[in-house]
């Protein structure tokens, strides 16, 4: 799957919790959504002088960045996590602090154990099947 392909489907398919994501579909999905949200924090928001003289920075668009990716991310890593024959719940070592996030990358960039045949974008029965 291409960059855009990937982003594309992480779009299209953002609460689709079924079927299985290939390990390109979720890197790419994460390196957009890195790029986008380092490119937005390096954008410095206007900055307000308060009344004792102090200046106060505005926050950058980058967590509503994160809100709006939030649930496709979620979606993506599910999906992933399924294809690459681990349960779902596994999402839930991203709580633990550093290592949960490590854990989960490792069982992200396992092999698939099922065949992906079809592209992830397919929508006729007859495209699925080729």
């Amino acid at each position: 799957m291409t960059f855009p392909q990937s982003i594309r489907g992480g779009f299209h398919r953002y609460a689709e919790f079924s079927g299985t994501a290939s390990r390109s579909e979720f890197w790419w999905w994460i390196l957009f959504t890195v790029l986008v949200g380092a490119a937005l924090a390096a954008l410095s928001g206007p900055t307000l002088a308060s009344l004792d003289g102090t200046a106060l920075s505005v926050p950058t668009l980058t967590p509503v960045w994160q809100l709006a990716v939030l649930l496709p991310t979620l979606a993506v890593t599910v999906r992933r996590l399924r294809g690459a024959g681990s349960s779902w719940g596994h999402i839930f070592w991203v709580f633990l602090p550093v290592a949960g996030a490590i854990v989960l990358a490792v069982l992200c960039s396992q092999p698939s154990t099922t065949r992906m045949t079809a592209p992830a974008l397919a929508s006729t029965p007859a495209q699925v099947l080729r």
